[in-house]
Formats: C-alpha cells, structure tokens, sequence
C-alpha cells in the first residue's frame, strides 16, 4: 500500500465530516437569514437618478462628440483583443505560462499565481482594464454637475471594487489553495465566520473585523487610571487620576464623538492621548457619551448641547474651582463644540479660555468624499428608519463609513474570514471600529439635514435654543489638526471652517495619515509627520500647505506647547474624588460598556 492510498482514508473522513458541517451551517445560515428586519431601501444603494443621470450624460456626449466616446471604445477593444491574442499565443507555445502583463500593480493580486498562471493572469488583467475603461468613462464625461460627478464616480469605484475577482472563490488563488490544503476545512470555517456574523447582525452581513474576546473595555484597553465624577441621562464625566505632583491651574475637557466611543483615544498606555496628556501635568476630563436605544428618539442637538457640553463645562468648573477650563472636540463634537461657543460668546459667558478641534467640518459647502452620501435619497432613508426605530442604529452608520475603505474593510475582512477561514486578528483599533454608537433620531436628522445638508453653521442659519449662531461667533483662541488623507473630515473643508470663525488667534496643523492613525499619533512612533505654518489661516488650503513646513513625527507635542501656553500656572494635583465630590465609580464607566440592542442592532 503507498502513502498515497494510506492517507486517501483520512482525506476522505475530513472531507465527509467536512460537508456534514456545511449541511448543518447551511439549515443555521438559512435561519439567520430569515430574522432579516426589513430596513428602508435607501440605505442600502443611491436613487436610481445617479445612474439615470449618468446614462444621461453619456448619451449627451455620444451625440455632441461622438469621436471621443469612440475613440474610448476602440482603445477599450483594441487592449482586449491584444490581450486575448498574446494569451493564446503563450498557450500555443507549449509551456503554461502567461503573456506579458503591463497591467500597474495591485496588493490584491500578491500571490504569484496571478503573474505566472495563464487563467489567473488573464482575468487579472481583463478585470484591470476593464476598470481602466470604465473610470475613463466616467471621468470624460464633461455634462455631469460637480455634485452629480462625485457621486457617479464613487459609486462606479464601489461597482469596480465589488466586482474584482478577489472577491470570489473560483477566481480567487488564495482561497482555493487553503481549500486543498486543508481538504475542504477552511471553507466550512469560512462558512462559520458567516453564519456567525449573520446571526450577530440580525440577518444582515457585517464581517467582524477583529476578534470580539481579545479586548476588554478596562482590563487591557481604555485602563488610564480616573474616575466618574459625574452621571446625567448624556453623559459620564471621567476625571482621570494624575501622574505628576503639580499640574497646570486650567483643566483640559475633551469631547469625543458620540458616534463612536472615546477609547479611541485610550486603546494601550503605548498609544494613549488620554494618558499622554495626563502625563504632560492636566487635570484631564473626558466625557464618555450614553448609547441610546429607541428611549432617546426625541433627543436632539439641543439636549447635546444643554445637557452635555454646558453641563459638562459646568461640572468640571465646579469640581476644580476654576472659572475658565480649555476644551477640545473631536469630528462631530467638535463641530457641536463649535456650536457651543458660539452660544456662549452670544450670551457673553466667557468660561472657556481655549479650543482644540480634532479632524472637525464646521463648513460643509464641500463636506468631501463622505457627501455622496448626503444627498436626499440617503438622508430621506435615514429620516424614514430613524422615525420607525427611534434611532439612526450603529449598523447603518458603521456599514456606510466601511465603504468609503471598502477594500479595507469590507472585501478584504470578508475574503480573509470568509473565503480563507481565518479567526479576525487581535487589532485593537479594529476592535474599537465595531463597538459602536446609535444615534438618537431626532439628532441624526437635524445634523444631517441642518448642518450637513444646508450648511446651516456656516451660513449662519442653524439654531441653538432657537437663535442661530455663526462661525463668527467662535472667539476663543483655538487649535485645529486635520488629517491630510482623511475620508470622513477632509482637511481643506476643516481649514475653511475654522478660517471663518471669528478668532483673532488660530493655528492649523495638517498631520499626515487619516481620521484615526493621523490623530492617535504618539511621539514614541515617530510614525507620520506634520504641516504648519505661521501665514494666517485664510485663503485657499491649498495654498496654505504649498507654505507650510513639514516636520517629522507627531504633532501631540506642538500642540502640548500650545496648551501649555494657555493653561496657567502650576498647582497642587487634583486627586478624583477630593474635597466634596463623591466618585462614582472607576473609569471607564458603564456608559461605555454597556450594550444597548435595539432597531436594527
């Protein structure tokens, strides 16, 4: 008996047992999926309009210049059939080989199969130029409005990307040499991972990014040392413990974005702003916003403003005895940090003696590559599923903002998991990307529809307590770091924001990297570097930049300079929980643990 036939007994064993698995994943796959909820169908693509008008455009140019769109096509046919000729040829030659391929590289085709094997090189580059094609198309078209061009091209890009032969098993090298390797095994734990996503997200798919039992929120991630010093139906107010003997008279308060959950800021001590900055000599609050399920429905940017910033503002000034404390907002809170101040210089209240903003739009007249998805298709399906679950639910929120990386975080999770059978990584910064936030439905459709939408900030139309304000009104001295690759807050849309608001004392800086990697930044990395400049902020970003110096490694200590600078002078260590203020509990607080399923979760 050879080793062949000795190990054909085994083989088959696994590959049985392998599809009694599939069978039985099969009946679990098939429940899951009717426990689908129905959600409005807006949100799953745009209005048939775009490419209506896209066609239309199309036509147009076709009958005004007819030569260019032929031009296109014969190019297009020429490149193919060359392609198609130079592969038979090597297959007449006698050897399995590929032809010459002079296609640009991509990260997706690493495996060697793709350079070597005739089949695979051929759909390879057949898809290549495929999309070369149609992005030339689309990019031609001289009768689309900036607007309506953006979105076309967007959504042609999301066409391209899903249709790439990575994305499916029998095109896939990867995949299909695991599948032999592991006689069928990584396929039928590929199936696993799906069912187990499916059954998560309540029939819907949503591949989970990194492993859910890696982390714990307070045992090794968000473990800077502090305390909850204050609870309302918004808000935990964490005062961290100090790391130094004196600290700077004036308290820093940080907002983060409720639309996410603020350990962003405080993953591990080796990447962590919270406790970098305690470490720098600050009595540092953090505010940990509540998650809010259907109970919420009426709460809008008012209630943020009221029973979140001022009251916030109010509690920190109390619990340290200071009248003046500097802030800083993050994406959407800073916007709303915005919005505050502008409130409190109309009220005259001058309590806040300083400004951070982090990757925030202020001015949405080009709010970037996410206002393709501000449009009234979307934002009417938003308004529809909110009204019905009385919140705009995490999934939709986490789903729309996956597919501006689509690649990164969709088709590339969905192959490794799916296809390859691969446990999600231990990844920190993933893991935090899928704990999402809701968000209350009233809130959602007045940021969407008076700030994004209609620019309201900007054009001095968007009501708090029912007067509105303007960038004009934000007077305090104030800090802004954007990012130069960021794909939720684009940075010229953050210069020319903060260039309106009526401070007298303004700093930009543009770090490198995106939302995220370009903020979360510690010195210790020397990872990505940043612009600044002394040149006033006004005018065109671009011409902003082409002044700017460029220095290497992170911004945190220019900006730790800046601070400083406008935080007093030395003091005693503010310990939470001294003099009359009761402690709570410890941070991070249960705001942020806490699980809320509800709508569409």
């Amino acid at each position: 008996m050879t080793t062949d036939d000795k190990d054909a007994g085994p083989k088959l064993e696994r590959l049985q047992a392998n599809l009694a698995r599939v069978e039985d994943l099969s009946q679990r796959l098939l429940t899951a999926l009717a426990h689908r909820k129905q959600a409005d169908a807006a949100l799953s693509g745009p209005s048939n309009e775009v490419y209506m008008k896209a066609a239309a455009a199309y036509v147009a140019e076709m009958m005004q210049n007819p030569s260019k769109i032929l031009e296109q096509q014969i190019s297009y046919w020429g490149k193919s059939l060359k392609h198609y000729v130079d592969a038979q040829q090597a297959l007449m030659s006698g050897e399995l080989k590929a032809p010459a391929d002079p296609t640009p590289k991509d990260r997706r085709f690493s495996n060697p199969l793709w350079q070597t094997h005739p089949a695979f090189n051929y759909i390879k580059q057949q898809y290549l130029m495929n999309a070369e094609a149609m992005t030339n198309a689309i990019g031609d078209l001289d009768m689309l409005e900036p607007a309506d061009r953006r979105r076309v091209e967007y959504f042609t890009r999301q066409i391209i990307d899903m249709f790439s032969p990575t994305n499916f098993l029998g095109t896939n090298p990867d995949a299909l040499e695991k599948a032999i390797a592991t006689d069928g095994e990584s396929l039928v734990k590929g199936l696993e991972n799906l069912v187990r996503d499916i059954e998560a997200n309540s029939g819907d798919v949503l591949v989970t990014l990194a492993d859910p039992q890696a982390f714990h929120v307070g045992q090794n991630i968000a473990t800077t040392p502090g305390s909850v010093v204050y609870r309302n139906a918004m808000l935990e107010l964490i005062q961290y413990a100090p790391s130094t003997e004196k600290v700077h008279a004036t308290p820093l308060l940080i907002f983060p974005p409720w639309i996410n959950k603020f350990y962003i800021m405080d993953l591990k001590p080796q990447n962590s702003l919270i406790k970098w900055i305690v470490d720098q000599g600050y009595t540092l609050f953090v505010v940990s916003w509540v998650n809010p399920d259907a109970n919420y429905a009426s709460i809008g940017m008012d209630d943020y403003l009221r029973d979140g910033y001022l009251r916030a503002m109010a509690e920190v000034r109390r619990i340290t005895g200071e009248k003046q404390i500097n802030t800083v907002g993050y994406c959407i809170a800073g916007t709303t940090l915005g919005l505050a101040l502008a409130h409190l210089d109309r009220a005259g209240d001058t309590s806040v003696k300083s400004a951070t903003f982090f990757t925030t739009l202020t001015d949405f007249s080009d709010p970037g590559e996410v206002g393709v998805f501000l449009e009234d298709d979307f934002v009417d399906g938003i308004e529809r599923q909110s009204a019905r679950d009385g919140i705009l639910s995490k999934f939709f929120m986490g789903r729309t903002f996956s597919f501006l990386r689509s690649n990164d975080l969709i088709y590339q999770p969905a192959i490794k998991s799916y296809m390859m059978g691969e446990a999600p990584p231990a990844f920190d910064l993933l893991y935090w990307n899928g704990d999402g936030t809701n968000l209350p439905a009233r809130m959602a459709v007045e940021y969407l529809r008076g700030l994004c939408q209609q620019d309201g900030f900007a054009k001095g139309t968007f009501p708090v307590f029912g007067e509105p304000v303007s960038l004009a009104g934000v007077k305090v001295p104030l800090c802004a770091i954007a990012c130069e690759t960021d794909h939720i807050a684009h940075w010229r849309g953050s210069f020319n924001g903060i260039a309106q608001m009526g401070s007298k004392d303004k700093t930009f800086i543009l770090s490198e990297s995106g939302h995220i990697a370009g903020i979360i930044n510690p010195p210790s990395k020397d990872k990505y570097g940043h612009y600044t400049s002394d040149a006033p902020v006004q005018g065109a970003p671009e011409a902003w930049k082409a002044g700017a110096s460029f220095t290497q490694g992170s911004w945190w200590p220019r900006w730790g300079a800046w601070l400083k600078a406008r935080s007093g002078k030395l003091v005693a260590a503010r310990v939470p929980g001294e003099s009359t203020n009761p402690v709570l509990c410890a941070a991070p607080g249960t705001y942020v643990t806490a699980k809320v399923v509800a709508g569409s979760d």
